[in-house]
Protein backbone atom coordinates (compact mmCIF):
# COMPACT_ATOMS: atom_id res chain seq x y z
CA UNK A 1 0.00 0.00 0.00
CA UNK A 2 1.52 3.45 -1.14
CA UNK A 3 1.03 6.76 0.84
CA UNK A 4 -1.64 7.53 -0.92
CA UNK A 5 -3.44 5.10 -0.44
CA UNK A 6 -3.28 4.57 2.75
CA UNK A 7 -4.56 7.97 3.47
CA UNK A 8 -7.14 7.50 1.17
CA UNK A 9 -8.17 4.08 2.94
CA UNK A 10 -8.04 5.92 6.34
CA UNK A 11 -10.36 8.59 4.68
CA UNK A 12 -12.68 6.28 3.67
CA UNK A 13 -12.17 4.24 6.82
CA UNK A 14 -11.33 0.88 4.57
CA UNK A 15 -8.37 -1.08 6.00
CA UNK A 16 -4.92 0.04 6.29
CA UNK A 17 -1.57 -2.10 6.50
CA UNK A 18 -0.68 0.68 9.13
CA UNK A 19 -1.75 4.01 10.00
CA UNK A 20 -0.32 7.13 8.07
CA UNK A 21 2.58 9.48 9.55
CA UNK A 22 1.92 13.19 7.89
CA UNK A 23 4.69 15.59 8.58
CA UNK A 24 4.08 19.32 8.75
CA UNK A 25 7.22 21.64 8.87
CA UNK A 26 8.83 24.81 8.68
CA UNK A 27 11.27 25.41 5.55
CA UNK A 28 14.68 25.20 7.99
CA UNK A 29 13.40 22.24 9.03
CA UNK A 30 12.48 20.82 5.55
CA UNK A 31 15.50 22.04 4.45
CA UNK A 32 17.69 19.95 7.22
CA UNK A 33 15.70 17.10 6.48
CA UNK A 34 16.10 16.97 2.77
CA UNK A 35 19.69 17.21 3.55
CA UNK A 36 19.76 14.88 6.50
CA UNK A 37 18.77 12.09 3.30
CA UNK A 38 20.71 13.68 0.36
CA UNK A 39 18.48 15.10 -1.91
CA UNK A 40 16.86 19.07 -2.43
CA UNK A 41 13.34 17.96 -4.00
CA UNK A 42 10.32 17.69 -1.42
CA UNK A 43 8.94 14.74 -2.67
CA UNK A 44 12.30 12.56 -2.91
CA UNK A 45 12.51 13.99 0.95
CA UNK A 46 9.26 12.54 2.23
CA UNK A 47 9.36 9.20 0.42
CA UNK A 48 12.99 8.59 1.82
CA UNK A 49 11.54 8.91 5.03
CA UNK A 50 8.68 7.05 4.36
CA UNK A 51 6.21 9.99 4.92
CA UNK A 52 2.50 9.86 3.86
CA UNK A 53 2.71 13.42 3.25
CA UNK A 54 -0.84 15.16 2.49
CA UNK A 55 0.81 17.24 0.14
CA UNK A 56 -0.03 21.28 0.91
CA UNK A 57 -1.40 22.94 -2.58
CA UNK A 58 -1.99 26.75 -1.49
CA UNK A 59 -2.93 29.32 -3.80
CA UNK A 60 -0.57 32.50 -4.65
CA UNK A 61 -1.99 35.89 -5.60
CA UNK A 62 -0.76 38.35 -7.22
CA UNK A 63 -1.89 42.24 -6.87
CA UNK A 64 -3.16 44.34 -10.18
CA UNK A 65 0.43 46.03 -10.30
CA UNK A 66 1.91 42.26 -10.76
CA UNK A 67 3.30 41.95 -6.89
CA UNK A 68 3.62 38.41 -5.67
CA UNK A 69 2.21 38.45 -2.14
CA UNK A 70 2.59 34.57 -1.70
CA UNK A 71 -0.51 32.11 -0.59
CA UNK A 72 -1.04 32.66 3.42
CA UNK A 73 1.48 33.64 6.02
CA UNK A 74 3.32 30.71 7.67
CA UNK A 75 3.44 29.05 3.87
CA UNK A 76 4.99 30.94 1.27
CA UNK A 77 4.55 33.95 2.05
CA UNK A 78 5.96 37.22 -0.01
CA UNK A 79 6.33 40.68 -0.60
CA UNK A 80 5.28 42.93 2.54
CA UNK A 81 1.97 42.77 2.84
CA UNK A 82 -0.69 39.75 2.37
CA UNK A 83 -3.39 38.89 -0.35
CA UNK A 84 -5.78 40.30 2.06
CA UNK A 85 -3.84 44.03 2.72
CA UNK A 86 -2.65 42.79 5.60
CA UNK A 87 1.45 44.71 6.61
CA UNK A 88 4.06 41.76 7.20
CA UNK A 89 7.29 42.33 9.21
CA UNK A 90 9.89 40.15 8.68
CA UNK A 91 11.46 38.31 12.08
CA UNK A 92 14.59 36.57 13.26
CA UNK A 93 14.79 34.78 16.25
CA UNK A 94 17.87 32.85 15.99
CA UNK A 95 17.94 30.18 13.36
CA UNK A 96 14.08 31.09 12.87
CA UNK A 97 12.82 33.27 10.27
CA UNK A 98 8.98 33.93 10.21
CA UNK A 99 6.95 36.87 9.34
CA UNK A 100 4.37 39.04 11.93
CA UNK A 101 1.66 40.72 11.08
CA UNK A 102 1.88 44.64 11.36
CA UNK A 103 -0.85 47.44 11.89
CA UNK A 104 -4.03 45.50 11.12
CA UNK A 105 -5.28 47.80 7.83
CA UNK A 106 -8.97 47.89 8.65
CA UNK A 107 -8.77 48.87 12.43
CA UNK A 108 -10.00 52.25 12.32
CA UNK A 109 -13.12 51.23 10.83
CA UNK A 110 -16.39 51.77 12.31
CA UNK A 111 -18.87 51.35 9.60
CA UNK A 112 -20.15 48.87 7.23
CA UNK A 113 -20.12 51.40 4.41
CA UNK A 114 -16.41 51.60 4.94
CA UNK A 115 -15.43 47.87 4.44
CA UNK A 116 -16.92 48.87 0.57
CA UNK A 117 -14.02 51.28 -0.01
CA UNK A 118 -11.43 49.23 1.09
CA UNK A 119 -8.26 49.05 -1.61
CA UNK A 120 -7.06 45.64 -0.75
CA UNK A 121 -9.87 43.10 -1.33
CA UNK A 122 -8.65 40.02 -3.66
CA UNK A 123 -9.76 39.94 -7.07
CA UNK A 124 -10.80 35.99 -7.78
CA UNK A 125 -9.04 36.77 -11.10
CA UNK A 126 -5.47 37.59 -9.78
CA UNK A 127 -4.88 33.86 -7.68
CA UNK A 128 -2.19 31.78 -9.54
CA UNK A 129 -4.10 28.94 -10.40
CA UNK A 130 -2.20 27.95 -13.30
CA UNK A 131 0.94 26.98 -10.28
CA UNK A 132 -1.36 25.59 -8.30
CA UNK A 133 -3.18 23.20 -10.71
CA UNK A 134 0.86 22.07 -11.77
CA UNK A 135 1.53 21.16 -8.38
CA UNK A 136 -1.24 19.58 -7.82
CA UNK A 137 -0.44 17.18 -10.88
CA UNK A 138 2.82 16.36 -10.20
CA UNK A 139 2.03 15.39 -6.30
CA UNK A 140 -1.47 13.54 -7.22
CA UNK A 141 0.49 10.77 -8.74
CA UNK A 142 2.08 9.29 -5.24
CA UNK A 143 0.96 11.55 -2.52
CA UNK A 144 -2.71 12.83 -0.92
CA UNK A 145 -3.13 16.44 -2.04
CA UNK A 146 -4.63 19.27 -0.01
CA UNK A 147 -5.92 22.40 -1.04
CA UNK A 148 -6.56 25.52 -1.36
CA UNK A 149 -6.37 27.01 2.02
CA UNK A 150 -9.44 29.17 3.32
CA UNK A 151 -10.20 31.21 6.43
CA UNK A 152 -13.01 33.31 7.48
CA UNK A 153 -12.45 34.79 11.47
CA UNK A 154 -8.34 34.03 11.66
CA UNK A 155 -8.66 36.40 8.31
CA UNK A 156 -10.81 39.04 10.31
CA UNK A 157 -8.59 38.65 13.47
CA UNK A 158 -5.76 39.55 10.59
CA UNK A 159 -8.07 42.90 9.18
CA UNK A 160 -9.35 44.06 12.42
CA UNK A 161 -6.24 42.52 15.35
CA UNK A 162 -7.65 40.09 17.53
CA UNK A 163 -8.64 42.31 20.57
CA UNK A 164 -10.48 44.48 18.26
CA UNK A 165 -12.50 41.37 16.12
CA UNK A 166 -13.52 39.76 19.53
CA UNK A 167 -14.70 43.32 20.66
CA UNK A 168 -16.44 43.57 17.28
CA UNK A 169 -18.10 40.13 17.98
CA UNK A 170 -19.53 41.61 21.12
CA UNK A 171 -20.19 45.27 20.10
CA UNK A 172 -20.49 45.31 16.08
CA UNK A 173 -22.14 42.53 14.87
CA UNK A 174 -23.50 44.26 11.42
CA UNK A 175 -19.59 45.44 11.16
CA UNK A 176 -18.35 41.61 11.94
CA UNK A 177 -21.18 40.33 9.09
CA UNK A 178 -20.06 42.97 6.55
CA UNK A 179 -16.46 42.13 6.64
CA UNK A 180 -17.16 38.15 6.70
CA UNK A 181 -19.57 38.45 4.17
CA UNK A 182 -16.73 40.09 1.52
CA UNK A 183 -14.44 37.55 2.67
CA UNK A 184 -17.07 34.50 2.19
CA UNK A 185 -17.48 35.47 -1.50
CA UNK A 186 -13.71 36.03 -2.77
CA UNK A 187 -12.96 32.52 -0.92
CA UNK A 188 -16.17 31.41 -2.34
CA UNK A 189 -14.88 32.07 -6.19
CA UNK A 190 -11.44 31.75 -5.88
CA UNK A 191 -12.59 27.71 -4.85
CA UNK A 192 -15.56 27.25 -7.56
CA UNK A 193 -12.63 28.64 -10.21
CA UNK A 194 -9.87 26.41 -8.78
CA UNK A 195 -11.84 23.10 -8.04
CA UNK A 196 -13.60 23.29 -10.98
CA UNK A 197 -10.13 22.91 -12.54
CA UNK A 198 -8.48 20.47 -10.54
CA UNK A 199 -10.91 18.99 -8.01
CA UNK A 200 -9.42 15.55 -9.78
CA UNK A 201 -6.17 16.25 -8.20
CA UNK A 202 -7.35 16.81 -4.90
CA UNK A 203 -8.65 14.91 -1.92
CA UNK A 204 -9.34 17.74 0.44
CA UNK A 205 -9.52 21.15 1.48
CA UNK A 206 -7.65 23.32 3.89
CA UNK A 207 -10.18 25.22 6.02
CA UNK A 208 -8.15 27.02 8.80
CA UNK A 209 -9.46 28.90 11.89
CA UNK A 210 -7.98 29.01 14.97
CA UNK A 211 -10.40 29.25 17.71
CA UNK A 212 -9.15 28.21 20.96
CA UNK A 213 -6.78 29.32 23.28
CA UNK A 214 -4.50 26.94 25.57
CA UNK A 215 -7.35 26.98 27.47
CA UNK A 216 -10.67 28.23 26.39
CA UNK A 217 -12.28 29.23 23.22
CA UNK A 218 -11.82 32.11 21.90
CA UNK A 219 -15.72 32.99 21.21
CA UNK A 220 -18.53 31.62 22.73
CA UNK A 221 -20.29 28.70 20.58
CA UNK A 222 -23.19 30.80 20.31
CA UNK A 223 -21.54 33.14 18.50
CA UNK A 224 -19.52 31.05 16.94
CA UNK A 225 -22.99 29.84 15.93
CA UNK A 226 -24.22 33.17 15.07
CA UNK A 227 -20.98 34.16 12.63
CA UNK A 228 -19.31 31.29 11.64
CA UNK A 229 -21.82 28.31 11.08
CA UNK A 230 -23.83 29.36 8.47
CA UNK A 231 -20.51 29.93 6.24
CA UNK A 232 -19.15 26.68 7.54
CA UNK A 233 -22.31 24.49 6.19
CA UNK A 234 -21.82 26.43 2.86
CA UNK A 235 -18.22 25.65 2.11
CA UNK A 236 -18.44 22.22 3.61
CA UNK A 237 -21.57 21.24 1.08
CA UNK A 238 -19.59 23.24 -2.14
CA UNK A 239 -16.28 21.24 -0.96
CA UNK A 240 -18.49 17.72 -0.74
CA UNK A 241 -19.85 18.76 -3.64
CA UNK A 242 -16.81 18.26 -5.73
CA UNK A 243 -16.18 14.70 -4.04
CA UNK A 244 -13.34 16.37 -1.29
CA UNK A 245 -13.13 16.11 1.59
CA UNK A 246 -13.26 18.98 4.31
CA UNK A 247 -10.03 19.33 6.76
CA UNK A 248 -10.29 21.98 9.49
CA UNK A 249 -8.25 23.16 11.75
CA UNK A 250 -8.01 24.44 14.87
CA UNK A 251 -5.51 24.98 17.68
CA UNK A 252 -6.16 24.71 21.18
CA UNK A 253 -9.23 23.98 23.52
CA UNK A 254 -11.50 23.78 21.04
CA UNK A 255 -13.28 20.95 22.30
CA UNK A 256 -16.71 22.71 22.40
CA UNK A 257 -17.06 23.06 18.88
CA UNK A 258 -16.03 20.25 17.61
CA UNK A 259 -19.78 18.79 17.65
CA UNK A 260 -20.80 21.77 15.39
CA UNK A 261 -18.25 21.01 13.45
CA UNK A 262 -19.02 17.55 12.40
CA UNK A 263 -22.80 19.20 11.89
CA UNK A 264 -21.14 21.35 9.48
CA UNK A 265 -19.52 18.46 7.88
CA UNK A 266 -16.24 18.70 8.46
CA UNK A 267 -14.14 14.90 7.43
CA UNK A 268 -10.65 16.11 9.20
CA UNK A 269 -10.16 17.65 12.64
CA UNK A 270 -6.95 19.20 13.04
CA UNK A 271 -4.39 19.00 15.40
CA UNK A 272 -5.79 17.40 18.37
CA UNK A 273 -3.73 19.67 21.26
CA UNK A 274 -4.06 17.38 23.54
CA UNK A 275 -2.45 19.18 26.25
CA UNK A 276 -5.19 21.41 26.19
CA UNK A 277 -8.59 21.29 28.73
CA UNK A 278 -11.27 19.34 27.18
CA UNK A 279 -8.52 17.55 24.20
CA UNK A 280 -7.87 14.50 25.92
CA UNK A 281 -7.03 11.88 23.29
CA UNK A 282 -9.30 8.87 24.69
CA UNK A 283 -12.46 11.19 25.58
CA UNK A 284 -12.37 12.50 21.69
CA UNK A 285 -11.95 9.08 20.50
CA UNK A 286 -14.90 7.96 22.27
CA UNK A 287 -17.01 10.61 21.53
CA UNK A 288 -16.31 11.65 17.54
CA UNK A 289 -13.94 8.51 16.85
CA UNK A 290 -16.85 7.35 14.67
CA UNK A 291 -17.49 10.76 12.91
CA UNK A 292 -14.30 12.81 12.45
CA UNK A 293 -10.92 11.83 11.21
CA UNK A 294 -8.19 12.85 13.36
CA UNK A 295 -5.02 14.50 12.09
CA UNK A 296 -2.14 15.44 14.54
CA UNK A 297 -1.89 14.05 18.11
CA UNK A 298 2.32 14.36 18.56
CA UNK A 299 2.87 17.55 20.96
CA UNK A 300 5.45 19.45 19.37
CA UNK A 301 4.90 22.46 21.93
CA UNK A 302 7.31 20.00 24.91
CA UNK A 303 8.14 17.07 23.37
CA UNK A 304 8.86 17.02 19.84
CA UNK A 305 11.38 19.81 20.56
CA UNK A 306 12.50 19.22 24.13
CA UNK A 307 12.13 15.67 25.26
CA UNK A 308 14.34 12.69 24.30
CA UNK A 309 14.08 10.10 21.66
CA UNK A 310 12.74 7.65 23.89
CA UNK A 311 10.20 10.06 24.86
CA UNK A 312 8.79 10.87 21.43
CA UNK A 313 8.35 7.58 20.85
CA UNK A 314 6.18 6.92 24.36
CA UNK A 315 4.37 10.15 22.96
CA UNK A 316 3.86 8.80 19.34
CA UNK A 317 3.04 5.54 20.87
CA UNK A 318 0.46 6.52 23.41
CA UNK A 319 -1.67 8.75 20.38
CA UNK A 320 -1.29 5.70 17.57
CA UNK A 321 -3.56 3.48 20.66
CA UNK A 322 -5.91 6.44 21.61
CA UNK A 323 -6.39 8.30 18.03
CA UNK A 324 -5.62 5.35 16.06
CA UNK A 325 -7.10 2.76 18.25
CA UNK A 326 -8.67 -0.23 15.86
CA UNK A 327 -6.13 1.06 13.27
CA UNK A 328 -8.64 3.53 11.54
CA UNK A 329 -9.67 7.25 11.99
CA UNK A 330 -6.04 8.70 12.42
CA UNK A 331 -3.25 10.42 10.52
CA UNK A 332 -0.44 10.81 12.73
CA UNK A 333 1.28 13.82 12.53
CA UNK A 334 2.95 16.91 15.02
CA UNK A 335 0.66 18.55 16.57
CA UNK A 336 1.50 21.79 14.48
CA UNK A 337 4.75 23.07 12.21
CA UNK A 338 7.89 21.08 13.32
CA UNK A 339 9.75 24.11 14.62
CA UNK A 340 13.67 24.99 13.97
CA UNK A 341 15.89 23.45 16.31
CA UNK A 342 13.50 19.96 17.05
CA UNK A 343 16.27 17.20 16.99
CA UNK A 344 15.93 15.35 13.14
CA UNK A 345 16.58 11.80 15.54
CA UNK A 346 13.11 13.08 17.58
CA UNK A 347 11.53 13.49 14.08
CA UNK A 348 12.77 10.30 12.64
CA UNK A 349 11.80 8.72 16.10
CA UNK A 350 8.28 9.87 15.24
CA UNK A 351 7.96 8.51 11.62
CA UNK A 352 9.72 5.00 13.12
CA UNK A 353 7.14 4.19 15.76
CA UNK A 354 4.05 4.79 13.33
CA UNK A 355 6.09 3.00 10.89
CA UNK A 356 6.45 -0.19 12.81
CA UNK A 357 3.29 0.49 14.91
Amino acid sequence: MNSKERIINILERKPVDRIPVDMWHTPEVENALKHHVGTDDNFKMWKKLGVDKIVWVFMDYKTPEGTNTGSQPGTTTAGDRTMWGVPLRDIQAGAAHYQEFGEPPMKRYTSPEHVDNYSFWPDPELFDYESAINLAKRASDDFAVIGPWVSLFEIYCQLRSIQQGLTDILEYPDFVISILDRIEAIQTEMLRRFLDRASQYLDLVFISDDLGDQNNLLISPQDWEYYLKPRMERWCSLIHSYGLKVFYHTDGASERLIAPLIECGIDVLNPIQHVCPGMEMSALKKKYGDKVIFHGGVDNQYVLPFGSTEEVRQETLNCLETLGKGREGFICCSCHNIQVGTPLENIIAMIDTVRSW
